[in-house]
């Protein structure tokens, strides 16, 4: 059955993206390799990920892509974690520093609220209902 295995998320830099990701959202560090170029190949999933999807953090190469750093959706959520226990994660990413940008809601999709990464990227935190 065909999947989607790897988003590209563009970043200033990999050390930094690799630290929120794994520090303050939990994620796994899948791989980081270096690609012999100046460039890595680094991946990093949420634990348990189903069909092991997760996120290519990508450095930037060039101006027109750190341009994008950060508003690769144009503003919009484009990224969407979804959680067994909202309370609870919403809790730990708030003590890690996460930034959301609302207060928790409860619609009859579920519980969810607004956060940034590191660059300003929109996220929901999500548990369906």
């Amino acid at each position: 059955m065909p999947h989607i295995a790897l988003v590209t998320l563009v970043v200033r830099d990999y050390d930094d993206a690799i630290a929120f990701y794994t520090n303050a959202l939990g994620f796994e560090l899948a791989e980081d390799t270096d690609r012999g170029d100046g460039s890595r190949w680094v991946v990093v999933r949420p634990p348990g990920s189903a069909a092991g999807t997760g996120l290519l953090l990508a450095r930037a190469k060039d101006d027109a892509q750190l341009a994008r750093v950060g508003g690769q959706t144009g503003g919009r959520v484009g990224f969407f974690l979804h959680t067994e226990d909202f309370a609870r994660d919403h809790a730990r990413m708030t003590a890690a520093g996460v930034r959301f940008l609302e207060e928790p809601r409860h619609e009859a999709y579920g519980s969810v609220a607004v956060f940034e990464d590191l660059y300003g990227n929109r996220w929901d935190l999500l548990q369906p209902a």
